[in-house]
């Protein structure tokens, strides 16, 4: 028996994470990463704000649908008709729960709601017991908690417990305050509101000044019990709680942190590169725990105590967070069982035919690439699932480029089925096949970021392109790789395209 005290997580990368501009997520992405986060062990997964839209409705719907174990929530706002959507939303479950909330603070109070003080209280009170109604499990938050009055706050907190609700979450919307301060006011709420001790405590941490992780922490050491993060810290403005550093600290520290989650560390680095795939954003390289330089080590003493002994340099083993430490093993001569055992250890479970077209891909990429990495297969496998079901598709590229010019583009794509080409010029080899695109899928959206970067070494390596498009204050992020930097970055672009209709389609929905 542990004498560690458990810790529920609380995964919100479908809710506020995907608030992120540009991480608009579809029904299939959604269902995928739900059944994922729940074969890591995550406990309650915040599926959507099924009020927002039909999509988010019925992405939280059919995640409520296929739920097991994980307890499967949804956002409402304080109102009858959001709660009642959610409810719907949710009752399939398993384990349903209702998550309503209202802002507490003066400015959020004055500026955004136009409520005084006695009317929030009292949708407070209405709206957890109009939830409780409907599931058995009602979380509260007080949005902008921590520049709400403590006194208001409390009485606030005191009207939901009392209206049944079963979980108290304190948020740090704006990522305003540090550990301490943070710390010092869970512990004051839980001193202050009478039965305290009759729910769980919560804590939802902001990024703003870096601190959401070390701010969660310290909610822990003062009596929470539910840390609300997302992976990769993905979340408005600078992100949320990033779930595998807050599960990896915890972990790797019991000796001061005596806490544990039930979380499958082995599958981080699966759920970290499958939000990065889903969203189109990167990992940066020195994130930690998941980014590509968590486990790297170029200095010459660095690497002379690694060789030594890992422990040198290393708190936690790259397999504890599912970083293979074999990355060379796949060549043109290896098989179809061998590749699907190797998906398999990488994390991916494929139907039979994407599994065959799968590895027709990788075949095509040994035939042109001397070594395969895991990286690679990862690279090729994500390229091939972003691009299902997607009304435009890439077909083929031809490109004449060098310092004579002019550098011309021929693209053909398939447009809801049908073969569509066009032939352009532009100011460099890209610029071309963006001109390319645009021809045929005419839109207004503008070109706001172009990255490119390489999956592995060697001059062979596969190019890995990021596209950010923003059109109408919608954003979209389009993500590709191919051995090939210019058809990378064709596919990158037209990926984006893609989410950035979905997520128009999604808005005119609401």
């Amino acid at each position: 028996m542990s004498d560690k005290d458990r810790i529920l997580i609380f995964d919100t990368t479908m809710r506020d994470g995907e608030q992120s501009p540009g991480a608009s997520m579809t029904h299939k992405e959604k269902v995928d990463l739900a059944d994922l986060l729940e074969t890591m062990g995550v406990d309650i997964i915040e599926a959507g704000f099924p009020a927002s839209s039909q999509g988010d409705f019925e992405a939280v719907r059919e995640i409520a649908r296929r739920s097991k174990s994980s307890t499967i929530c949804g956002l409402s706002r304080a109102t009858d008709k959001d709660i009642e959507r959610c409810g719907e939303a949710v009752r399939a479950a398993a384990r349903p729960r209702i998550h309503t909330f209202i802002s507490t603070s003066p400015v959020h109070m004055k500026h955004k709601l136009q409520m005084g003080p006695n009317a929030v209280l009292e949708a407070v009170g209405h709206s957890v017991a109009k939830a409780r109604n409907l599931v058995n499990d009602v979380e509260w938050s007080a949005e902008d908690a921590t520049r709400t009055e403590f006194d208001f706050l409390c009485k606030c907190i005191d009207a939901a417990i009392t209206s049944g609700a079963t979980t108290i979450n304190v948020p740090d919307t704006v990522g305003y305050m540090h550990p301490e301060e943070y710390g010092a006011l869970i512990r004051s709420l839980r001193e202050a509101v009478p039965d305290s001790d009759k729910v769980i405590w919560s804590t939802h941490c902001h990024n703003d000044l870096g601190l959401a992780v070390a701010n969660s922490i310290a909610g822990a050491q003062n009596g929470a019990r539910q840390i609300e993060c997302t992976i990769n810290g993905l979340g408005e403005r600078a992100g949320n709680a990033a779930l595998e550093e807050i599960v990896m600290a915890f972990k790797v520290r019991g000796d001061s942190l005596p806490f544990e989650t039930g979380v499958d560390t082995t599958r981080l680095a699966r759920a970290s590169q499958m939000v990065s795939r889903i969203t189109g954003f990167p990992v940066q390289y020195n994130k930690a725990i998941v980014g590509k330089n968590a486990f790297a080590h170029e200095s010459g003493i660095h690497q002379d105590g690694m060789l030594k002994n890992a422990e040198t340099y290393e708190i936690m083993k790259p397999e504890d967070v599912g970083v293979s430490k074999s990355s060379l093993v796949m060549g043109k001569l290896s098989g179809r069982n061998a590749f699907r055992d190797k998906l398999k250890a990488l994390g991916y479970e494929l139907d039979a035919d994407s599994l065959n077209e799968a590895f027709r891909r990788f075949k095509d990429l040994a035939d042109r690439k001397k070594h395969v990495f895991d990286d690679d297969i990862l690279a090729l496998v994500d390229d091939q699932l972003s691009a299902m079901g997607e009304r435009v598709a890439f077909r083929s590229l031809r490109v004449i480029a060098g310092s004579q010019g002019p550098q011309t583009a021929d693209l053909t794509v398939l447009v809801d089925g049908e073969e569509c080409s066009a032939s352009c010029e532009g100011n460099g080899p890209v610029d071309a096949v963006f001109n390319a695109i645009r021809e045929i899928v005419k839109h207004d959206a503008k070109l706001d970021l172009f990255q490119v970067h390489a999956v592995t070494g060697g001059t062979d390596a596969q190019a890995e392109v990021s596209v950010r498009l923003k059109g109408e204050s919608i954003m979209a992020v389009g993500r590709a790789s191919d051995p090939d930097t210019l058809v990378a970055s064709a596919k990158a672009y037209i990926h984006a395209l893609n989410k950035l209709e979905a997520r128009r389609m999604k808005r005119m929905a609401a």
